[in-house]
């Protein structure tokens, strides 16, 4: 069989990956704080027919180069591009923005039914992850949780803690350094917590696991110790805390579109060097004739 039908094949399987991974940023345009995927190509190892030779003798014969033939493409990476949303004011104020680095961070579960620590070990994925979704609410208890229903950590009373909004409360706002305040039933101005944030050395290692969460890896460098790794907005190399607004997805629609258009075009390429070495093994076999 011919080498090019199995390299074109390579190529439409590359060129279905990146069309994937296009379609999922197109249809998260719109998804609160949402970083896009981006795909790129490697080639995949050459047959060599003839190896590279130096100089022969004494000027008889010169070097040579080596003479391979390419055999195909390979996904090289899928990344997740963590470049700046555009910020959406929406005076809500449980509606929160990041601009820079950092991420919320938020929780599963609780160390004690009856206090506000939660389990924060960052080496444990399954009880901790990181988003950039600042789209917060207060559940029944009046604590603040994502649209998950996990807990959005931050430092209570100088541990790390869930934030909670007693009952009663007559308002309650949150300042750019992460300080949440609330007016008592009694007109009292009190402070629930600190909203922290945690920064990464590589966020690209991060792992989406759904739900605008990211997951902690081995390669996503979490800057800190383990039990000192929450940092004041603004901090340690965070970005600025804005609320009444919510970053918006990065996803460029045209720059999109024109990908999908390439891939299509890669592709249909791809689709053609099947058909071109189709029609020569056709070619071979009516010789016979």
């Amino acid at each position: 069989m011919l080498r090019s039908m199995y390299t074109g094949i390579s190529g439409m399987n590359g060129f279905q990956n990146k069309l994937d991974v296009v379609s999922n940023n197109i249809a998260n345009v719109n998804t609160f704080g949402y970083k896009k995927g981006r795909q790129t190509f490697s080639d995949l190892m050459s047959q060599t027919t003839q190896g590279a030779t130096g100089p022969v003798g004494d000027g008889q014969l010169g070097g040579r180069n080596p003479m391979q033939v390419g055999l195909g493409s390979n996904t090289g990476s899928i990344d997740n591009i963590h470049t700046q949303g555009n910020r959406q004011t929406t005076d809500r104020p449980l509606d929160l923005a990041v601009e820079g680095d950092g991420m919320f961070v938020v929780a599963e579960r609780t160390v004690s039914g009856d206090g506000a620590e939660v389990d924060i070990d960052p080496n444990d994925g399954d009880q901790i992850n990181f988003t950039r979704a600042g789209n917060f609410y207060l559940d029944e208890d009046g604590y603040i949780v994502n649209s998950n229903g996990q807990y959005l950590v931050g430092e209570v009373d100088g541990e790390p803690g869930r934030i909670n909004i007693p009952e009663g409360a007559q308002s309650f706002n949150v300042g750019a350094d992460g300080t949440v305040n609330y007016v008592s039933d009694e007109g009292n101005s009190e402070e629930a917590g600190q909203v922290m944030l945690a920064n990464f050395s590589n966020p690209e290692g991060l792992e989406k696991v759904g739900g605008n969460n990211y997951a902690l890896t081995g390669n996503a460098g979490l800057m800190g110790e383990e039990d000192d790794y929450l940092n004041v907005p603004g901090q340690g190399g965070t970005g600025n805390l804005y609320a009444g607004a919510l970053e918006m997805s990065n996803v460029d629609l045209a720059e999109e579109f024109t990908e999908m258009i390439t891939s299509q075009r890669g592709f249909q390429a791809n689709t053609r060097v099947i058909t071109t070495s189709d029609e020569i093994l056709q070619e071979l076999v009516n010789l016979k004739r």
